[in-house]
């Protein structure tokens, strides 16, 4: 989608294949995630939920995190759809949006990561993902407004975060 301006123009698959327009969510602040079930950061679903509670009640209309299962590194989301849907569930309480499981570097990349990617390259200007659980904070006008690596805990972003809903 290289007509794409902005993280609201793409349409990425839900957990059930369908497309999932995020044109639903301009206006809000979006924190994107590529997870894995069976990471050493997989633990990081706890701080995410707490994360998307705690802000999700002080700003009810205004936020959103999404999970994107990823099976590209270590083989670490082999599940299906629905038992990645179920594990987040069962062992995390997960209630924010987990889609479907989609690659996030090379040909078969889902167009939405090489737009994030390339709006906010990572260290020394790398386009990839490194790992499972790196995170790209969209503001609500669509565009990125910051990148963490797979080691930044979801409690380390609450303050960046709050500042994007305040503006």
């Amino acid at each position: 989608m290289a007509s794409a301006t902005t993280f609201f123009d793409f349409k990425p698959k839900d957990k059930k294949g369908s497309e999932y327009p995020l044109s639903n969510l301009k206006g809000k602040v979006v924190l994107v995630v590529n997870t894995a079930s069976k990471c050493g950061f997989t633990p990081q679903f706890e701080g995410l939920e707490k994360l998307y509670k705690d802000l999700k009640a002080k700003n009810p209309n205004d936020f959103e995190i999404l999970g994107f299962p990823c099976n590209q590194f270590g083989n670490q989301d082999p599940g299906t759809n629905d038992d990645i849907q179920s594990f987040c569930q069962v062992n995390y309480g997960v209630s924010f949006p987990v889609l479907g499981k989609l690659d996030v570097n090379g040909g078969n990349a889902d167009p939405m990561f090489e737009w994030l990617k390339a709006e906010k390259p990572g260290l020394m200007g790398l386009k990839r993902v490194k790992w499972n659980f790196e995170k790209f904070l969209v503001g609500k006008d669509g565009k990125v407004k910051q990148r963490w690596a797979s080691t930044s805990k979801p409690e380390s972003l609450r303050a960046e975060i709050e500042k994007e809903l305040a503006k």
